[in-house]
């Protein structure tokens, strides 16, 4: 298996009173040691449900799992609880949304950062402190070694997600997966965020997923994009073909509201109308379909590869035919991007 994490037909889903929630229902993808994959979509898409799957935090209660989830050989969703465990945290970590609601309030942050080593690492306390200052001050924390032992809600918004990061990154894991990272921030502080991830996955070599509702967050730091609607994957492809010629009617909404810095502003941003749908009672056929301009056919689309003069591996799961997508794409979309 030549990647890293290959995800297939991941489908999580929960029971309740209201029906059964189709979070994730069907997904399949893989990723590369040192390469990043972004995850995009609208809230309750199922990207953060895909990442605690991946993770195996889904494990009991109203949850059921199928599928597969392989990481570097071993398949995680049939793996016993205790061996999902034992590689979290040493072998896949996750920079939560909110790290204030992640971390402790009643223990220190560096305490936090030191059990998460010791968990995995035999080591004295006085080594594991000495380790998680070398962490804190790698990510950027002034005065680590007094920081060290101040509580998350002493820290700013950007000085916790950096904590958290060095967290997520205390025991060097294989596979990072940063769900939100610069949800809350200040444009400022989500340029050096991202810039500090980049920066760290060179240094560790880590495979790493972003997951964000905002495309301009992944535009340079990922090299595949997954597009997400209703639990499903609608579009897939490198960051050049889903920036550059993108296929799927619900990709040209999300590039559609994007801000652009590089065009004079003259006029409002497209939104895309009406609202992401109920993971209870999916409508029938492609999702999407109540909120496209262009939808006619019934049925489930499948996910195809794009036929294209240059490159591979762009993926849509759309009606259309491909010369109409093209002609729609290049009369109606591209002059709004």
């Amino acid at each position: 298996m030549s990647n890293f994490l290959e995800v297939n037909d991941l489908r999580i889903h929960f029971a309740t009173d209201d029906g059964l929630v189709k979070a994730v229902d069907g997904l399949t993808f893989g990723l590369e040691r040192g390469h990043t994959l972004g995850i995009v979509g609208e809230s309750g898409s199922g990207k953060s449900v895909t990442s605690l799957g991946i993770l195996g935090l889904h494990r009991g209660g109203s949850a059921r799992v199928r599928g597969e989830v392989w990481l570097d050989g071993e398949e995680l969703i049939s793996a016993p609880r205790e061996e999902v465990r034992r590689l979290r945290g040493r072998k896949m970590a996750m920079i939560f949304q909110d790290p204030l609601a992640a971390m402790h309030p009643f223990y220190s942050v560096g305490r936090q950062i030191m059990e998460a080593y010791r968990v995995h690492h035999r080591v004295s306390k006085p080594a594991a402190r000495r380790h998680a200052i070398d962490m804190l001050g790698r990510v950027g924390i002034p005065q680590p070694n007094r920081r060290i032992d101040d509580y998350p809600h002493q820290f700013s918004g950007g000085m916790r997600q950096r904590a958290m990061i060095a967290m997520a990154l205390v025991n060097n894991p294989e596979l990072l997966i940063a769900d939100e990272p610069t949800t809350a921030l200040d444009v400022t502080v989500q340029a050096q965020i991202l810039d500090l991830i980049r920066n760290l996955q060179a240094e560790f070599g880590s495979a790493v997923i972003i997951i964000t509702h905002d495309l301009g967050v992944v535009a340079e730091l990922a090299e595949n994009l997954l597009v997400m609607y209703g639990g499903k994957c609608v579009e897939y492809g490198s960051a050049d073909q889903v920036f550059r010629r993108p296929e799927h009617p619900y990709t040209w909404g999300l590039l559609g509201s994007m801000p652009r810095l590089d065009r004079d502003v003259r006029e409002r941003l497209i939104s895309i109308k009406g609202s992401p749908p109920s993971l209870i009672n999916l409508p029938s056929g492609c999702a999407f379909h109540p909120r496209c301009p262009y939808a006619g056919r019934e049925g489930i689309p499948s996910l195809t590869e794009v036929p294209q003069l240059e490159g591979d591996g762009h993926l849509v799961a759309c009606h259309l035919p491909v010369a109409t997508r093209s002609r729609i794409f290049a009369e109606d979309v591209a002059p709004h991007l």
